[in-house]
């Protein structure tokens, strides 16, 4: 399962919970970065987190077991990869596609105050831009899709 969304989506929160109920193993970079240290922000730290998280993620799947992946996945071409991916090794695919409007992002943002340096009220703006929402042509790829409110 993918879950991916802008930051403040909610993707933690739910990939927590499905996490709990299906049971499935949940790899979210920012609490690794967090356990080492390391800048949330470290974008070259952050793809080798995520690479690593991968790693595993294919030999659970390839052992049969459930994961889910909370990287956010703002673009189409990262997620399609990961499918791809995903049905080679024979796993199903879900993707969940969190879309909350700015006012709730800054709000949850704000709430949790992990980021350093703080998010700015124009990074959202920025982000929405760079966002590759999942249209109906992708999620007709996966097994199973869902943008929960």
């Amino acid at each position: 399962m993918i879950v991916c969304g802008l930051p403040g989506s909610g993707k933690t929160t739910l990939a927590k919970t499905l996490a709990a109920e299906m049971p499935a193993i949940r790899f979210g970079p920012d609490e690794w970065m967090d356990a080492l240290g390391v800048n949330l922000w470290d974008t070259d730290v952050r793809a080798r987190v995520e690479a690593l998280q991968w790693s595993v993620a294919k030999e659970l799947m390839a052992l049969g077991g459930s994961v889910i992946i909370e990287w956010g996945t703002w673009g189409r071409g990262e997620r399609e990869a990961l499918r791809a991916e995903a049905v080679a090794l024979g796993a199903a695919t879900e993707l969940v596609y969190l879309d909350v409007d700015d006012d709730e992002l800054w709000k949850r943002i704000q709430g949790r105050g992990l980021e350093d340096p703080p998010v700015q009220r124009p990074d959202l703006r920025a982000w929405r831009g760079l966002f590759e929402a999942p249209d109906s042509e992708e999620l007709a790829r996966y097994d199973a899709s869902s943008t929960p409110t």
